[in-house]
């Protein structure tokens, strides 16, 4: 069963969904008008998808999604298309502009599948696949120490083992990466957490790496919040 809840103030859409919902194998769904219940309960219940309205009354969707459990797939429904690229950039999986039309929002549901099954492929297998130089390679998570852009590759650098370059951007590696082991520090890199010695403000120290991975100004926060909360679930 694929467990979803919706947040959105009006009664109606929220019904609409439900009606989809049930015409969908497999797919329960739980509905809030508030959306401060709705977070409580997300948080509690860790549903598989949130579907989550933008604008409403004083609330905004685009905020509250910062504040989803890391294995809730998004999907944003609204009634103002000039969202759409943020919500990518929230990296929802798929956003959904009202009216939703039936058709529609079953697509949204097997791509939201889609993610759900390569989220756990990731977590049973350990590993990850990038195609590099015309192959596929499998690279173990707890092999990885950091992840650098280069122009439109990244390069994957695993300690002991050769680096991979793979055609492939950093949002796209974000989206694949465990959130609970990877972190994006800098427009330009991804670290493993495991993997940090030490750390700054503005620097990350890696044990047995020359230089300090740089910490961008918009990442700094954030990273100190997480970081320390890895730290203290290690304990």
């Amino acid at each position: 069963m694929i467990n979803c809840v919706a947040i959105d103030d009006e009664p109606i859409a929220l019904s609409i969904l439900q009606e989809y919902c049930q015409r969908m194998p497999d797919v329960s769904l739980t509905c809030f008008t508030s959306p401060i219940a709705g977070m409580e309960y997300i948080h509690q219940h860790c549903p598989h998808i949130v579907f989550l309205d933008i604008e409403m009354n004083s609330y905004n969707g685009m905020a509250l999604a910062r504040h989803l459990p890391k294995n809730c797939c998004l999907i944003f429904t609204t009634a103002y298309a000039r969202y759409a690229l943020e919500g990518f950039e929230a990296d929802a999986v798929d956003f959904l502009h009202k009216p939703i039309f039936f058709p529609r929002f079953a697509k949204a549901i097997e791509k939201a599948n889609r993610w759900l099954d390569l989220k756990s492929d990731i977590a049973h297998s350990g590993t990850i696949t990038l195609k590099s130089e015309h192959k596929n390679v499998i690279i173990a998570l707890q092999d990885i120490v950091f992840i650098e852009a280069m122009d439109n590759y990244v390069r994957v650098v695993r300690r002991g083992i050769p680096v991979v370059m793979s055609l492939i951007t950093m949002k796209e590696m974000e989206k694949i990466l465990p959130r609970d082991m990877f972190l994006r520090v800098h427009r330009s890199y991804i670290v493993s957490l495991k993997a940090i010695d030490c750390f700054s403000n503005r620097n990350i120290y890696i044990k047995g790496l020359e230089f300090p991975i740089p910490v961008g100004r918009k990442y700094i926060n954030q990273f100190n919040y997480i970081y320390n909360t890895f730290k203290s679930i290690q304990k």
